[in-house]
């Protein structure tokens, strides 16, 4: 007997032995519940095949021909991906809206003896989740900013609290980008609603009873808009400060950005991205420092003279109040340990 489920809360997905995308490669990549495989019925291209036969031609045909290629997607998917399944495997499969693409394999894994559910409602369900919970109503989160100047530290922090068991939400991590000028990471940043799909699991998993610590960003990573409820949840945040000299804060971020710092063309391409208003014989200079392999020089010029004012101008639109501040000395592994620790003794107390 083939189940239905409209709950996709992280413990009824995680009672599935798997999610079972079988959208389009293409709807696919857009965005996905975390975790889900694609054994998509129809590619891309059939699906388009198969729509225009609907819509231009004759829908008689377009069934026919898209029952024939689903049934031997389905065929290639039993003898492939799911050959090494178990008798006892639990899929949890879906399609757009829970309708024919789902239910088609769904009623062959039936068939087959597998406890099939197949998410009623489709991707449109979790959207909606999604949706709901970033844009519709209050984040039900006690965040806790780390706020701060460019190469203090802040995203390595993350990983010293995380390492403490403090809660911790990484938006550099979800939106694939380090939020800088530089940022950008391989394979590119996800679509804006696979992010709010990762933001989305991410904010579940975590106890709401519990502070969250959560680097402060602009209302946008790399080109991912934060939702709304993140955002406005930040803007009111309690904040801690972290601070470094200049010098360390360079020697930091060359280390951090070794992958880039050792291609100068990445680099010169980067540094087309400067706002215009900076003069051009600094840039031409900036240029030339990448140009010659310069990383450590580069860096404290963009520190001191773009970076820094830009975060003196853009001053904050945060109101809530500062916890504390730390002033490290040094960027060193030793440092960070013992910054994360400070860190740690400032968060409030639990409710």
């Amino acid at each position: 007997m083939i189940r239905t489920t409209t709950d996709v809360s992280p413990a009824a997905l995680a009672a599935h032995d798997a999610i079972i995308d079988v959208r389009s490669p293409g709807e696919f990549a857009q965005d996905h519940l975390p975790g889900a495989i694609n054994l998509p019925v129809l590619t891309d291209a059939e699906r388009v095949e198969v729509g225009t036969e609907y819509v231009q031609g004759s829908k008689f045909l377009a069934r026919r021909r898209g029952a024939a290629l689903v049934a031997r997607n389905i065929v290639a998917h039993l003898e492939g991906a799911l050959a090494d399944r178990p008798a006892g495997f639990r899929p949890l499969v879906h399609c757009w809206r829970g309708g024919q693409r789902s239910h088609a394999l769904a009623t062959v894994m039936d068939q087959v003896g597998w406890p099939v559910t197949v998410l009623d409602g489709g991707y449109r369900t979790w959207r909606r989740a999604v949706v709901e919970a970033l844009y519709d109503r209050p984040l039900r989160l006690k965040l806790i900013l780390l706020d701060g100047p460019t190469g203090c530290g802040k995203t390595a922090l993350l990983g010293h609290l995380a390492a403490r068991g403090i809660q911790t939400l990484d938006l550099e991590a979800l939106a694939n980008h380090r939020g800088s000028l530089f940022g950008a990471m391989p394979g590119g940043q996800p679509a804006q609603k696979l992010f709010e799909s990762r933001l989305f699991a991410a904010i579940a998993a975590l106890d709401p009873a519990r502070p969250v610590v959560v680097e402060a960003e602009s209302s946008k990573v790399g080109a991912r808009v934060l939702p709304r409820s993140v955002w406005e949840a930040m803007t009111v945040a309690d904040a801690i400060e972290i601070d470094a000299p200049a010098e360390a804060r360079a020697a930091y971020t060359v280390a951090a950005y070794a992958d880039i710092a050792t291609d100068p063309e990445r680099v010169v391409a980067a540094l087309s991205r400067l706002p215009r208003h900076l003069p051009r014989t600094t840039v031409d200079g900036w240029r030339g420092l990448a140009a010659e392999g310069r990383m450590a020089d580069l860096a404290l010029d963009l520190i001191r003279d773009h970076y820094d004012p830009a975060y003196r101008r853009a001053g904050s639109p945060r109101t809530g109040p500062r916890l504390g501040q730390i002033s490290l000395t040094g960027m060193d592994p030793a440092a960070l340990t013992a910054a994360a620790a400070r860190v740690e003794s400032l968060l409030p107390q639990e409710n």
